[in-house]
């Protein structure tokens, strides 16, 4: 068993009751003006103690190796410690080398290497007895090195002097030569600098720019996709002018989607772009694109709802007796915005392996249990519209509600099996040894729903026939909002109004 333990930096370590601390963090994450990307800072940040050393998370990103035109890096810029008065006094002003504070940096895969676990024990520092043993030098953090890699782990030593408060490390590079995901921490094994803290920041590059390495697939992705969806708004808008005059409401829905689509893709993309020219993300670009996901979901997913009540199809509008049906609709739709953005805000704007369990589970859940019932009630509404089209024996509507009932249950089964392929990857890959692949999960829900509209825009298409699919009067004799009492009154006065209506006709044709 190894001394020391990968971390991420932590900085909320409560459990949370209610969601009213989730709430007051999104605000005071809001108030940032730039949120960090691959610029690392560091304000007053304190140390943790393990085993018999300190340390503080100074961060981690995936790093491609450097290339001949350009090179991968960690700069360590205005970084500095400052420990506690009652330890800088226990020194005397003429002392040299009064604390040592080490900056070590090391590829994931070496985390072995660091601490007392090749030497068979669970220290992470090095004790007199191991000094006298010639295997670490007192007072260090023990590192064993790479054979492969020499310079890795790669260990910055930074000392107080005399009775100095404040120490600052020298302003450095460490390039890095090999592609992996790298960790940054700062540690010190004296306890008697017990309280200190640090202040400044690292900046980490790859050799074309400052985004981090899992997410530069993923911005190549969002350009791809955004010219995607940029072709299915050109063919969907060339088809809505040719036949404006046969355009349904539904069409106006599913062009409100695409045009979301494709702005959140370009968005998301610029962002990124952003971030990798200038290393931080601000506040507003990352807020716009977090909001834009946020509504085109909702939306989203209000299309598959109406479509699946079989609005502009089955029924001319939606509506019910008691709480209507659009009611619901909206307060659900309102629930899932709060909660997605919450989730998002908090994804993007923060880290949300910073957080502790309870804390997730309240971020997590309530867009869970909303992403449910919106299934149970699409699904729900496609059982009920199926029904009604099998009873009216209108053959072209069902089975174009039967294609789209098809391709909606292969999504779900889909998602389910993606949800255990990312719980699985989250519960093995704790550390993102395997972060080459980590865009994949994102990229995979973008690719679905693109898919899921792609369907949509195939079936309810614009068409010089509008029938085979459009509402037509006489479709709505059993709808919802219609009570069965005034149905059957309404159909018992046309029986009798036939009755007397053939009964003059009889009367009139034997006069005649």
């Amino acid at each position: 068993m190894m001394g020391f333990q990968f971390v991420s930096r932590t900085h909320h370590n409560r459990c949370y009751g209610n969601l009213i601390p989730i709430l007051i963090l999104i605000i005071l994450i809001a108030q940032q003006s730039n949120v960090n990307g691959s610029i690392h800072e560091y304000s007053k940040e304190p140390f943790t103690h393990r085993s018999n050393a300190f340390f503080f998370h100074g961060g981690s990103e995936a790093l491609f190796a450097s290339s001949s035109a350009s090179q991968s890096f960690i700069k360590f810029e205005s970084v500095v410690f400052t420990r506690p008065k009652f330890s800088a006094a226990k020194h005397g002003d003429m002392q040299q080398n009064t604390g040592l504070v080490e900056a070590i940096v090391l590829e994931v895969k070496d985390r072995l290497r660091i601490g007392g676990s090749h030497l068979k024990s669970e220290l992470i520092c090095c004790t007199k007895e191991l000094s006298d043993s010639h295997l670490c030098n007192l007072g260090e953090v023990i590192i064993e090195k790479n054979p492969d890699n020499p310079e890795f782990p790669r260990r910055i030593k930074t000392f107080f002097q005399g009775t100095e408060e404040h120490t600052a490390m020298e302003t450095q590079t460490v390039t890095v030569n090999a592609t992996g995901m790298y960790y940054l921490y700062f540690m010190f094994c004296d306890p008697e600098l017990q309280g200190t803290i640090i202040s400044g920041r690292t900046v980490w590059r790859n050799p074309n720019g400052y985004l981090p390495g899992k997410m530069i697939p993923l911005m190549r992705f969002y350009g791809l996709m955004s010219l995607a969806y940029l072709v299915m708004g050109m063919v969907w808008f060339a088809r809505f002018v040719q036949l404006w005059k046969d355009i349904i409401h539904l069409h106006y829905h599913i062009t409100a989607v695409i045009a979301l689509g494709m702005c959140e893709m370009a968005v998301w993309y610029f962002e990124y772009a952003n971030l990798n020219a200038t290393g931080s993300r601000p506040m507003g670009i990352t807020v716009w694109a977090v909001s834009l996901s946020t509504v085109k979901k909702t939306v989203s997913r209000l299309l598959l709802l109406v479509v699946s009540m079989g609005y502009g199809v089955v029924r001319p509008t939606i509506g019910g007796s008691g709480m209507s049906s659009k009611s619901r609709m909206m307060l659900l739709a309102v629930l899932y915005f709060v909660a997605s953005e919450a989730l998002l805000l908090v994804e993007h704007l923060g880290n949300i392996n910073d957080f502790s369990g309870n804390a997730k589970l309240l971020l997590v859940l309530p867009v869970v249990c909303l992403d449910s019932c919106f299934i149970l009630w699409i699904f729900s509404s496609l059982s009920s519209t199926l029904e009604k089209l099998q009873m009216r024996r209108n053959l072209a509507k069902l089975d174009l509600y039967r294609k789209f009932t098809n391709t909606l249950a292969v999504s779900v089964l889909l998602s389910i099996a993606w949800i255990g392929f990312e719980l699985y990857y989250n519960a093995t890959d704790p550390l993102s040894e395997l972060w080459q692949i980590a865009w994949v999960i994102p990229a995979f829900w973008s690719l679905l729903s693109y898919a899921l509209l792609l369907v949509i825009c195939i079936l309810w298409a614009p068409s010089r026939n509008p029938t085979r699919y459009a509402y037509m009067e006489g479709d709505d004799f059993d709808e919802e909002g219609i009570s069965l009492t005034s149905g059957v009154a309404k159909m018992s006065g046309d029986v009798k109004g036939s009755i007397v209506t053939d009964r003059e006709d009889i009367e009139e044709d034997k006069r005649e």
